[in-house]
């Protein structure tokens, strides 16, 4: 996973809603590739 300290911090930071304020970030770091190399099934 290649999250920068500052996303790393945008991503954990703010206690309201930090769901909602990740997850363009997640989205980023989260690849299908990387569920791909760990052998995550797909469910679509």
């Amino acid at each position: 996973m290649c999250a920068s300290h500052e996303e790393a911090v945008l991503a954990a930071g703010g206690g309201s809603r930090w769901w909602h304020h990740s997850q363009s970030l997640l989205n980023k770091v989260l690849t299908v590739s990387y569920f791909n190399s760990l052998g995550v099934p797909r469910l679509s």
